[in-house]
């Protein structure tokens, strides 16, 4: 039986690394889009290599270009021939006040979180419907309480959740489609690192009073994999925040 393959975007720092360490454990053969972050897709796939050799290839793109994202697909299908799972992870977070958004934020929060995944998904498609294969997206608990100071990035994780729950109709019987709606797992950096009071703030507003570690997605992701009867469904892995009042 030929060996299952996982595409992962955003796949070589972070959770999606995370993603990737798990799926390689559990046998897959991995192909990890990165745009940016050429020196730690290297190395990962390094280690997943070392562990088993030639299971890991890496794909660079950067989803904000129409051209580039167009041909992705098929240089993801050229590295093995198929395709089980398609994991929608990679995603650009920083605030955009209303006042002062710009269109160029707009389109990379939107292309990124939304249309990357929407676009590789109808790439992908038939070959996910030829293996019975899953898409699982990465969202966020903020696609349904927005985050203040970040319209732009709630608005684009509100339109995955919405996609995952239609891809779920239009793919069905052959693709299962689910998602993820991580809560605190890493903090953000950059533009959108918080100070350790607000850290303690967003904790304190989870049930469970403490973050969450990426390998918590990472088991999510391949719970969903796994279950053969779930599809176009929302898991929440976010500490209980999403019930805080």
């Amino acid at each position: 039986m030929a060996q299952a393959v996982a595409f992962i975007t955003g796949g070589a720092r972070r959770i999606g690394a995370s993603i990737a360490k798990q799926l390689h454990q559990q046998g897959y053969n991995l192909v990890l889009h990165y745009n940016r972050s050429e020196d730690a897709a290297k190395q990962l796939a390094q280690a997943l290599n070392a562990l088993r050799p030639d299971s890991v290839k890496i794909l660079q793109c950067d989803l904000n270009d129409t051209e580039q994202l167009a041909t992705l697909g098929q240089r993801v299908i050229n590295c093995w021939a198929r395709l089980d799972l398609l994991v929608n992870n990679a995603s650009a977070f920083y605030p955009t006040p209303l006042q002062t958004c710009t269109d160029e934020q707009w389109d990379e929060l939107i292309n990124s979180n939304l249309k990357a995944p929407f676009f590789l998904s109808k790439q992908l498609a038939e070959s996910l419907k030829h293996s019975n294969g899953v898409i699982i997206n990465l969202i966020d608990i903020h696609a349904q309480r927005a985050l203040t100071g970040y319209p732009i990035y709630s608005i684009a994780k509100a339109g995955l959740q919405m996609m995952t729950i239609s891809l779920a109709k239009e793919l069905a019987p052959q693709v299962r489609v689910n998602g993820i709606a991580p809560g605190p797992i890493m903090w953000p950096e950059q533009d959108a690192a918080l100070s350790e009071e607000d850290k303690q703030e967003v904790i304190g507003k989870t049930l469970l009073k403490r973050s969450g570690r990426p390998e918590d997605i990472a088991q999510a992701v391949l719970f969903l994999s796994q279950q053969s009867f779930i599809t176009g469904q929302i898991l929440a892995v976010d500490g209980g925040k999403s019930l805080y009042s």
